[in-house]
């Protein structure tokens, strides 16, 4: 299936770019979202006249997400769970909890944009994830899990 893109996709291409994905891909993520329109002659006319249009809100886009990673970058948050003694936790921290903590204080964040690399949390103790904000633009956050 040829898409051409109407804004950055990571690990895809970038806004303007002809790409062949998947039908799957394209038929249930990328064009529901609004991120791709199919690469027909008609398409690719209206794309390059309202070119300028799209790199405007691509640019405002961008711009958000580094005033967003500037507030975020660098945070700490606190989640009480209910650990066992030896610091096992009674059942795990998913991003929804690190999301929730973040909206708490203040900062923004939604579940979807939460990664944790080392997957869901089960143990007490200091772990980092990052919030993925944009698709050049991601913020390094502290959570701290201690016992309830």
């Amino acid at each position: 299936m040829d898409l051409i893109l109407l804004e950055k996709v990571k690990n895809l291409g970038n806004l303007g770019d002809k790409v062949t994905v998947k039908p799957g891909f394209g038929r249930n993520y990328l064009l529901p979202q609004g991120k791709a329109v199919p690469a027909t002659a008609e398409n690719l006319a209206a794309f390059e006249q309202r070119r300028a249009e799209y790199e405007a809100k691509a640019k405002g886009l961008l711009d958000a997400a580094e005033a967003r990673k500037a507030k975020i970058d660098g945070a700490e948050v606190t989640i009480a769970a209910n650990a066992s003694p030896e610091g096992k936790l009674y059942g795990s921290v998913s991003p929804r909890e690190v999301a929730e903590a973040l909206t708490a204080k203040g900062l923004e964040a939604d579940k979807g944009e939460i990664i944790q690399p080392e997957g869901a949390i089960r143990t007490t103790g200091e772990y980092e994830a990052f919030v993925v904000l944009h698709a050049d633009v991601q913020a390094a956050i502290k959570v701290i899990v201690v016992a309830e």
